[in-house]
């Protein structure tokens, strides 16, 4: 063994076992056209990428190519209401897609269902798996992932794709390794980690293992953030103005909380002060939209907020967690093809995938203390087509304090970590997905090395 060979068997490298094609010949951005035929030289990848980058294009380009290179038939999981809209954009670069939603209804080529419809399909049929927001592994419960582990575990092709991960989410990075064959989470904590004290649910990244391990991920995971990191020009993904407004209703004083209404602190407290604020913000909200005839979407954390915001705006229709999923694909249909002008319903449902970009309002009656749930939100509108600058309006309690303040902290933190793994990963991406890399002087050795037999290859 060769001194180039012991340090790739030590960075667990992923070869490649892929489709090498040369070019595709789909309606696709440059961008989308290096990472997809990325995708297809590694075979079993992951595109994160921020959110509005062509994330669908991207995969039916893939799912396409692994069809028609290798015959086999192709399966495509996505959230909710996402399968209908993306075999729209199949059809809108010529890629056929079929929307089944049970075994029955499955046909030679690319099928495309909803991950709560697994269950109903045969999956040894199907050569090419393809995870639309895949950060699905992270949010649901153990047992999902471990369907989908035990599914695909043998599946030849795979692909993932979701928005670019914190850069300290080893939950999600592990999963994703782990569903596409490259490593185990466990594995992948051993290599790279240790316990930060004696909380065993803690992992610290190795200070010297940084640069290693974030090399291993760009072999198997493109973080994308912007056209630009893959030296394309970005001057189309400039978005419209994003405005973000508070509302604050003042606090009814509850003697039982002692003399003053004072700042709710805990996740209790501030589920208290929404509950006691929830009239007066449905009425705020409810006089904003039901002035205006624009499109709207209003978002809600607790299932009474939903039911008292669908009633005192005129024609709004929510989709609720225990409405059956025909009900919730058809009410979705209907907002984003005009038929519904007002959609109430929780982040945490229709918060992911979605393309709604005919919609330029927005409002949150309650915000979910998930920043990423809530920029999600935001950017099913204020995305890639968006025309208009996008108004979100947020209503909350004085007891809440200052709602957005504390957004636009958690976003500038959100950004500063995204800055920092793209410093890391940023010359590992180039080269593994463009084939460049910076010039640097390379290792030449001229004499064979004799190792230990303790440090042997594992």
């Amino acid at each position: 063994m060769n001194y180039s060979d012991f340090v790739t068997a030590k960075l667990g490298v992923v070869r490649s076992h892929g489709i090498d094609v040369r070019s595709l010949d789909y309606p696709l951005f440059p961008h989308q056209r290096d990472l997809a035929l990325w995708a297809l030289r590694r075979g079993r990848a992951a595109i994160f990428a921020d959110t509005g980058l062509g994330k669908s294009r991207m995969q039916l380009a893939w799912a396409d190519t692994v069809r028609r290179m290798t015959g086999n038939d192709v399966l495509i999981l996505a959230p909710l209401a996402v399968a209908e809209q993306t075999a729209e954009e199949g059809r809108a670069i010529g890629v056929d897609v079929n929307h089944a939603r049970d075994g029955a209804e499955v046909r030679k080529g690319i099928t495309i269902t909803n991950y709560d419809r697994l269950h109903r399909f045969d999956v040894l049929r199907f050569g090419g798996i393809v995870l639309d927001e895949s950060s699905i592994i992270k949010h649901h419960a153990a047992k999902t992932l471990q369907t989908l582990l035990d599914a695909f575990r043998n599946t030849p092709y795979k692909l993932a794709c979701t928005a670019t991960p914190a850069p300290n989410d080893w939950t999600e990075l592990g999963n994703h390794a782990q569903f596409l064959g490259v490593r185990s989470r466990a594995e992948m904590l051993a290599e790279f980690f240790v316990h930060d004290g004696g909380d065993t649910q803690t992992w610290r990244l190795k200070g010297h293992a940084r640069q290693a391990f974030w090399r291993w991920v760009a072999t198997w995971g493109a973080m994308v953030r912007s056209p630009s990191d893959l030296g394309h020009d970005a001057s189309a993904y400039e978005l419209p103005p994003l405005r973000v407004h508070q509302h604050t209703v003042e606090s009814q004083h509850n003697p039982e909380h002692g003399l003053f209404v004072l700042e709710a602190q805990t996740l209790m407290e501030r589920r208290n002060a929404r509950r006691d604020s929830l009239i007066d913000r449905v009425r705020a909200c409810a006089a904003m939209v039901n002035s205006d005839r624009q499109p709207w979407v209003v978002w809600c954390d607790l299932n009474d907020e939903g039911n008292a915001l669908t009633a005192a705006i005129d024609g709004a229709v929510q989709i609720a967690g225990a409405d059956d999923s025909d009900v919730k694909e058809q009410r979705l249909h209907d907002f984003a093809h005009g038929k519904v002008r007002v959609l109430v319903s929780k982040p945490s449902i229709c918060g992911f995938g979605l393309n709604w970009q005919h919609c330029a309002r927005m409002a949150f009656v309650g915000v979910t203390d998930s920043f990423e749930a809530y920029y999600q939100a935001v950017r099913r509108c204020w995305r890639f087509g968006q025309r208009r600058p996008v108004e979100v309006h947020v209503f909350a309690s004085s007891a809440e304090g200052a709602v957005v303040a504390n957004l636009r902290r958690k976003e500038a933190d959100a950004k500063a970590m995204a800055e920092a793994m793209a410093a890391e990963t940023l010359e590992s991406i180039r080269e593994s997905v463009l084939g460049s890399s910076r010039e640097t002087n390379h290792y030449n050795g001229t004499q064979k090395m004799q190792l230990p037999s303790f440090l042997g290859a594992a």
